[in-house]
């Protein structure tokens, strides 16, 4: 009686999610505590209704995000949804990775817990939690939840994230969390970052009293300029303010100080961001910050880690999009975007994008040149010399085109209008492929889809690399447009930005993104038009013999 007494006591003092978290969490090393990361403190216990987290790697915000979801669950009774970009191998990954370790390290957890078999659904007496996949429409549907918890938003699918958002509707007590490493600006995370109040944690140097954050590079004083000269050992952190070096085994001391600072002022969402630099387990190192930022000099993959996983912050490395003088350098005469007159003699193509209310189309004539091809690529040697920039309603429109300019080969969008965009392709046998993206698809190999029910020509192919050709020429000034290309399409192509993310083996895999709310239709176009040349030139595909 004593003891359930004591129990009952205890429970009414834990008001919050960090009281909880300290209360009842377990962790490998021991009972939760703030004192190695105090930065997430007030992030338990926020009291803002949407609540948004821009992070780097390793600073304990997807684990954040599960004790103020057991604290709901177990001390307010609550519903609640953890969103995570994929339901498979995300939700499996999650269940198995996060959630089952917790139970098993923590025994209230584990007997507040009575169903745990299912892995998209929890329940622990009458709460439950509710695990979903962002690509799933249907699996974010009906269910009426008071907190949603939206981990790695960057990967998400977009266009699902209102309806995430709508679960909470009708509820008086909710709560929103996003948290995500950030990409690029207005991408991802960043549209939400851009609503808060942006808070970073400022804390008294121990040498001036002033309050203040670390920073790259303003905080981290790296002594190399080489990652093997011996010398990097002696990098360290400082004081911007009065240079004060800072030690990394005193984090545990003077971060105990810190504060969240808003920089952003009248704004409701609360918004969380900080960096590595803050870290105090050995990969926050000043010494490993500055071989990591090092070694990112000659390696964009590693560039982008460094500053959207270390620092947490969006980045653009140089040479990751198309830009104006590029798209000039490209204009090498004072041809015109033909319309209705008579094409030269030659080789032409025609790249299609489907989008939902109109066709945007790139047509070429190639000068070819074999003697210059480098490995039997048929790319190294051809220039396009683009003839027509356009956009159309219909595919009866497209049949036109490719009468007009005797168009040798086409290659289209195989979505959103797969039955249209096969049509086309019938009525011009041979000389039309649908194109679908897809990661299984190594380099420029083109494959040939063995599934096709309605005996569409299907090929599969790998979006970055072949974006990598298409948009490439642009930067080696390989191609040649005409004097009067549209602005939109000079958008279009300037759009795509080049970053990383990591495979499941933790290796980086290329990327093209484009800004929230932004087109990039010409440039697929753009590309479709690159390899209808493999076609035209007659190389065919790879097959598996």
């Amino acid at each position: 009686m004593a003891e359930r007494i004591i129990s009952g006591l205890k429970r009414t003092a834990v008001k919050s999610p960090s009281r909880w978290a300290e209360a009842y969490r377990e962790m490998p090393n021991g009972r939760w505590s703030f004192k190695s990361h105090p930065w997430l403190k007030d992030m338990h216990d926020s009291d803002a209704e949407y609540n948004v987290g821009q992070k780097s790697a390793q600073m304990g915000f997807t684990e954040t995000l599960l004790n103020v979801t057991f604290h709901a669950i177990d001390i307010l009774r609550k519903d609640c949804l953890y969103v995570l970009p994929n339901k498979n191998p995300d939700s499996s990954d999650f269940s198995s990775g996060r959630f089952s370790p917790a139970l098993e390290l923590s025994p209230h957890l584990k007997q507040l817990f009575t169903d745990t078999d299912n892995i998209g659904h929890k329940r622990a007496g009458s709460a439950n939690l509710y695990i979903r996949g962002s690509q799933s429409r249907s699996g974010l549907k009906s269910l009426p939840i008071s907190r949603l918890l939206m981990d790695e938003v960057a990967e998400f699918c977009e266009e699902n994230i209102p309806l995430a958002f709508a679960r909470t509707d009708g509820q008086d007590d909710k709560l929103i969390w996003m948290i995500s490493t950030p990409t690029i600006e207005g991408h991802g995370i960043g549209p939400y970052w851009d609503k808060t109040d942006q808070r970073h944690f400022n804390f008294k140097c121990p040498g001036c009293s002033q309050y203040i954050e670390l920073k790259f590079p303003e905080s981290l004083v790296i002594t190399a300029n080489d990652i093997h000269d011996p010398a990097i050992k002696n990098s360290y952190l400082q004081c911007y303010l009065c240079n004060k070096k800072l030690e990394h085994q005193d984090k545990t001391n003077f971060l105990q100080t810190g504060v969240w600072t808003p920089t952003q002022a009248g704004r409701d969402w609360a918004g969380f961001t900080i960096s590595q630099l803050y870290s105090t387990v050995p990969s926050g190192h000043p010494v490993e910050l500055a071989k990591f930022y090092l070694a990112s000099r000659y390696d964009m993959a590693m560039e982008v880690e460094f500053f959207n996983s270390k620092l947490g912050i969006p980045h653009e490395a140089k040479g990751a999009r198309v830009k104006e003088e590029h798209l000039d350098a490209c204009i090498m005469s004072g041809r015109k975007n033909r319309n209705n007159d008579v094409p030269e003699r030659g080789l032409y193509t025609m790249g299609v994008d489907v989008g939902p209310q109109v066709l945007h189309c790139e047509i070429a004539r190639w000068i070819v040149d074999p003697k210059k091809a480098i490995g039997g690529d048929i790319s190294s040697c051809a220039i396009p010399i683009v003839t027509k920039i356009c956009k159309v309603k219909t595919f009866e429109e497209l049949d036109m085109l490719m009468y007009q300019y005797g168009i040798v080969s086409c290659v289209i969008d195989s979505q959103p209008e797969r039955h249209a965009a096969g049509q086309f392709a019938k009525r011009f046998h041979g000389r039309v492929k649908l194109c679908l993206f897809n990661d299984s698809a190594r380099g420029k190999n083109i494959q040939e889809s063995k599934l096709e029910v309605n005996n569409d020509p299907l090929i599969i192919v790998n979006r970055a690399s072949w974006l990598d050709q298409s948009l490439g020429r642009f930067i080696n000034k390989t191609i040649s447009l005409p004097i009067d290309t549209d602005i939109e399409y000079r958008e279009h192509i300037k759009e795509p930005v080049k970053t990383y993310r990591k495979d499941a083996d933790g290796n980086p895999v290329a990327r093209y993104i484009t800004k929230d709310g932004k087109g990039d239709h010409y440039a697929f176009a753009r590309t479709y038009n690159e390899i209808a040349l493999v076609f035209a030139a007659g190389l065919g595909t790879n097959k598996d013999i």
